[in-house]
């Protein structure tokens, strides 16, 4: 079960991330605040927590409140919370046509479905100590012990059983809008994928009555001929409607219900996914972000739990849904399709369609538009263009070294490059702001994330020394401050992932006062905690033999969004921001500090 913390620890956690962030008449303001919660209302409120959670042994205590956050946003989901994380290539290039992939991707989607419905798909365990835990050994053995217990013969050999409560909802699921807080919809009965071609909707079944999948020849023929259908793209694309305000959305849907779209709608609701088939090949790495991260909201359904995305050139995306999942599920199944696309392929190039009558077995759906509708559609459309046109998408990919090198100088690699975005920041825009750094917490049931604060008085005091006092500051010196802000950092992430860390247990709290009608607490009044949870810098990353790269929107209109990914030789680096900051001079600035940390670890000398 994910640990509720003491409040003692999560108020020393919080002061320690907010020092580097304040003056010094500034900090002692907060930490006043912080000592009169701890010793007052906060104390009360954790009690109570704590109490709350031993009721309730099934779940976890960030679960309710989560969703509620999730659920009760009113914004938009596309850019706001919407992420995407883009395939490789298939490694053989024949594979990456479209019709191939599309069918491929399809058949592996719908087998990881039945695997993981059937109680067959193998569990997700971290290995802390592989050569011991992750053997067919141990998997024969741990088989026989009682599941109440496995999780602690596994335990004893480091390898730690994670959380799969989520991956239920990835498929036939949506979120679906409605007023103040929306809701998670899922329909495990139902067998039909919904597939977005040129702004239409087209249903077909995947599954038959006896609840086999349909054979590849015969999707493979279904999505011919959708792809070959020269129906022109509707006036009015029912997909702007997704990338709406939530509340706006809540009433328009109510609308299309009245309007005689029930039916219509309940089968995109459904469907197990939506495959969104594109009509352009991908150009470069930006033009891949911004297809995969927003593309044409024509041509998407962003309240899916998540769009399999295919370019005209078989490059392929997923961009999921983030109320009901991590990042965590989505990559198990993305590893997963990659894998059995690339390795077992249903077709290949050689693969004739099979000879079924496409145009009985694909309905296309029609939606009836009333005036109100088609004004709702085209204002949707005119706020989702203006809010593409400014963001912006950059990238980098620093070759000069990796995790390797790294770990051979005995530095964490995460640490790097988080000192390299606070160096970089520091640079451009000479201050240290609030970072987030998303850390999972799936070794507990039902846990969903838990936040690493990289800002600390160790990136603080060694991103000055490079960037302000480099004549100061020997070689060795630099390397010593470097691996102090490694050690720390290694620190709070083992805390985060440990269900230690401070942002959720001071949510929790928050998110319990105000549901008890309380007023709120002076601490929660602070600037400084307003401005903590104001994430200028937000930042992800993953690394997967499956994807190419990932990305997401800023969270705050003035913050930068940073996926990044540290590979073996090579550090890649994906960022979004608005017109308030400039992403690609931010990316120079990061080039620039990894140079500099490689180059110091290194032992060469370096010049400002």
């Amino acid at each position: 079960r994910l640990p509720v913390p003491k409040l003692e620890d999560t108020i020393t956690r919080y002061l320690n991330a907010q020092k580097p962030l304040l003056n010094d008449d500034q900090f002692r303001k907060t930490e006043e605040l912080a000592h009169a919660f701890e010793k007052g209302i906060g104390r009360e409120l954790h009690e109570q927590l704590v109490a709350q959670d031993n009721q309730n042994k099934h779940t976890s205590y960030i679960t309710g409140p989560w969703f509620d956050m999730y659920l009760k946003a009113r914004e938009p989901v596309v850019l706001n919370f919407n992420a995407f994380m883009s395939f490789n290539p298939d490694p053989k290039s024949e594979y990456n046509d479209q019709l191939i992939r599309a069918t491929n991707m399809t058949v592996s989607a719908i087998r990881f479905m039945k695997t993981f419905r059937a109680g067959y798909l193998e569990p997700e365990v971290f290995h802390l100590n592989p050569e011991k835990s992750d053997t067919e050994i141990f998997k024969k053995i741990i088989r026989f012990v009682p599941s109440s217990i496995s999780w602690f013969g596994a335990y004893m050999v480091n390898a730690y059983p994670l959380d799969m409560s989520q991956y239920f909802r990835l498929f036939n699921s949506t979120r679906l809008p409605k007023l103040n807080k929306d809701e998670l919809y899922t329909d495990e009965k139902a067998k039909h994928l919904l597939v977005l071609r040129n702004g239409n909707f087209y249903v077909f079944d995947v599954i038959d009555r006896d609840g086999n999948m349909l054979e590849p020849s015969e999707i493979q023929a279904h999505l011919k001929y959708i792809l070959s259908d020269n129906s022109p793209a509707p006036a009015f694309p029912l997909g702007y409607l997704t990338s709406e305000n939530r509340d706006t959305w809540a009433l328009l849907r109510k609308n299309l219900l009245e309007n005689g779209n029930e039916e219509a709608l309940q089968k995109v609701d459904s469907a197990m996914f939506c495959l969104s088939l594109d009509d352009f090949a991908i150009k470069d790495f930006v033009h891949l972000s911004h297809t995969m991260l927003h593309g044409d909201a024509a041509n998407r359904w962003y309240d899916k739990s998540f769009n399999l995305i295919i370019a005209k050139d078989g490059t392929a995306g997923i961009n999921f849904e983030h109320s009901w999942g991590d990042g965590v599920a989505v990559l198990r199944f993305q590893n997963e399709v990659f894998k059995d696309s690339t390795k077992m392929p249903a077709i290949g190039p050689q693969s004739q369609p099979a000879s079924v009558d496409s145009s009985r077995a694909v309905q296309k759906l029609d939606f009836k538009l009333n005036d109100a509708l088609k004004a709702g559609i085209t204002k949707a459309k005119q706020k989702f263009d203006a809010t593409v046109e400014s963001l912006s998408l950059n990238m980098i990919q620093f070759q000069e070294g990796g995790k390797e090198l790294l770990k051979q100088k005995k530095v964490s690699p995460d640490a790097v490059a988080q000192l390299a975005f606070q160096m970089a920041f520091l640079h451009q825009y000479d201050q240290t702001v609030a970072t987030y750094e998303s850390c999972s917490t799936a070794a507990f049931k039902h846990g969903r994330t838990e936040t690493i604060r990289p800002a600390s008085v160790y990136t603080k005091k060694c991103s000055e020394a490079f960037v302000k006092q480099l004549s100061k500051h020997s070689t060795e010196e630099l390397q010593n401050l470097i691996v102090e802000c490694s050690k720390y950092h290694g620190r709070l992430t083992k805390e985060a992932a440990m269900g230690q860390g401070f942002d959720r247990h001071l949510f929790s709290l928050r998110y319990l006062a105000l549901s008890k009608g309380l007023a709120l607490p002076d601490f929660y009044q602070d600037q400084a905690y307003a401005r903590l949870n104001h994430n200028i810098i937000s930042t992800s990353t993953l690394v997967s033999p499956a994807v190419q790269l990932g990305g997401f929107g800023p969270v705050v209109s003035d913050g930068f969004g940073v996926g990044y990914q540290v590979q073996d030789d090579w550090i890649g680096c994906n960022v979004s921001s608005y017109p308030a900051r400039n992403g690609e001079e931010f990316l120079q600035c990061i080039y620039k500090s990894l140079e500099d940390i490689f180059n110091v670890l290194k032992g060469k000398k370096i010049s400002s």
